[in-house]
C-alpha cells in the first residue's frame, strides 16, 4: 500500500524497444548500431497508450541522479497503432533509391506506476522480461526495477542549448494543462494527461532509492510464460518482424 504522501496517478504495462540503424539491419553488435530507443506506456484503462523516444538511446543511470530528455512521439493511440509504429517500412531517397528501415526489437516488459510523491512525480517500473539482464539491457540502463523523477517542460519557455524539441514542434497542451505551468519551466507530470500530447518533453532523473521503502509501493509483474508474454499478445507483435532474442535472452538481434 502506498504511503500517505503518495498518490497513484496511473498504472499499466511498460515496454522497451530499440530500432536498428538502416545499414546494420542484420549485424547489430552494440548500442552504436541503434537509431532510436523507445518506451511504450499502456495504461490499465486501455485508452491512451503512448510511445516515447528517450534521448541518448538509454535510460539515465539511477546511481547519480543522471538526467535525460525524452519526448512523446505518438500519443493517445491504440495498441494496434503502437505495433504499426514499430514495424519495418521502406522509403525512397534521391541518392540511394529505396531504403528499408528495420523493425524495432522488444527488449523489456513489465508493469509501471506514475506516482505523485509530495511535490514531485515518479515513474517506477518492475520488469517481467527478461528474467536476467544481459548485454542489451545493460546497454540501455534497463534495470530490473527503475525509479525516476519525471517532469514535463513548459513549451513556452524556450529550449536548453543542444537539447529539447525544435520550437516548431512543441506540444500543444489544452488550457487546463498550460495553466499548471504558471511561469515555471518544469512541473510534475500530474495529471498524467500531459503524456497524451505529442511532442510533450519529459525530463527523467534517475533515483537510486528502493521503490517499496521510499514510496510504499510494491510492483508485482505478472507471472507468465514466454508464449503468453504481454508484449506479444497485448501489442500483437510478430516474432519474425520483432525478434524475441533481445527480450527473452538479452542478446542483440
Amino acid at each position: 500500500m502506498a504511503k500517505e504522501n503518495v498518490e497513484v496517478l496511473e498504472k499499466g504495462h511498460i515496454y522497451f524497444f530499440y530500432r536498428p540503424k538502416i545499414d546494420v539491419k542484420d549485424d547489430i553488435k552494440n548500442k552504436e548500431d541503434v537509431q532510436n530507443f523507445y518506451c511504450a506506456l499502456s495504461p490499465k484503462d486501455d485508452k491512451h497508450s503512448r510511445l516515447l523516444i528517450i534521448g541518448k538511446e538509454a535510460l539515465p543511470e539511477l546511481s547519480n541522479h543522471e538526467k535525460f530528455w525524452g519526448f512523446v512521439s505518438r500519443a493517445s493511440i491504440s495498441k494496434k497503432q503502437i505495433k504499426e509504429e514499430l514495424e519495418s517500412y521502406t522509403y525512397q531517397t534521391k541518392t540511394k533509391g529505396k531504403r528499408e528501415q528495420p523493425a524495432a526489437r522488444p527488449c523489456g516488459e513489465g508493469v509501471y506506476r506514475i506516482l505523485q510523491h509530495d511535490d514531485h512525480t515518479h515513474l517506477v517500473y518492475a520488469l517481467e522480461y527478461p528474467k536476467k539482464r544481459d548485454e542489451v539491457q545493460k546497454a540501455f540502463n534497463i534495470e530490473r526495477e527503475g525509479n525516476y523523477i519525471i517532469n514535463v517542460k513548459n513549451p513556452e519557455k524556450g529550449q536548453p542549448k543542444n537539447a529539447g524539441m525544435p520550437q516548431d514542434q512543441k506540444a500543444d497542451f489544452p488550457k487546463r494543462l498550460t495553466e499548471k505551468f504558471e511561469d515555471r519551466r518544469f512541473v510534475p507530470v500530474n495529471p498524467s494527461d500531459f503524456l497524451n500530447y505529442e511532442n510533450a518533453e519529459i525530463l527523467f532523473i534517475g533515483i537510486n532509492e528502493d521503490i517499496k521503502k521510499e514510496l510504499g509501493v510494491e510492483l508485482k509483474p505478472e507471472k507468465e510464460s514466454r508464449k503468453n508474454a504481454d508484449i506479444y499478445n497485448d501489442l500483437n507483435l510478430d516474432k519474425e518482424e520483432n525478434p524475441v532474442a533481445p527480450l527473452f535472452k538479452g542478446k542483440w538481434e
